[in-house]
């Protein structure tokens, strides 16, 4: 570790630096509560989903574990429905997201 050698830098190499000096406590940074409430309020048909697709497994499991075959197989058919509504969701949010950045 004694053989370091040293690296000239340039101006243009070390901008960011001064960037990031100038914007210093400025830059808010966000907490993991609020970035999860802005990404809800962003697309809020994801967070529906993902609920309706828990409880139809949830539902699915609990009528396999009683017995109930004819329930279970609805209750896994709606779950893979409540999935594909989630991605759908999630599709719609990303290119609607892209299109208002552009």
């Amino acid at each position: 570790m004694a053989n370091k050698e040293q690296v000239p830098l340039s101006g243009d190499d070390l901008d960011w630096i001064q960037l990031r000096q100038d914007l210093g406590p400025h830059v808010e940074i966000e907490t993991t509560r609020e970035k999860l409430e802005r990404k809800i309020k962003e697309n809020p048909l994801v967070p529906i989903g993902c609920l309706a697709t828990t409880a139809a497994l949830t539902a699915g499991l609990y009528n396999f574990r009683t017995g109930n075959r004819k329930m279970s197989q609805l209750m896994m058919r709606t779950r893979i429905g409540a999935q594909g509504f989630t991605v759908l969701a999630l599709i719609v949010g990303v290119v609607y997201t892209y299109g208002d950045k552009k």
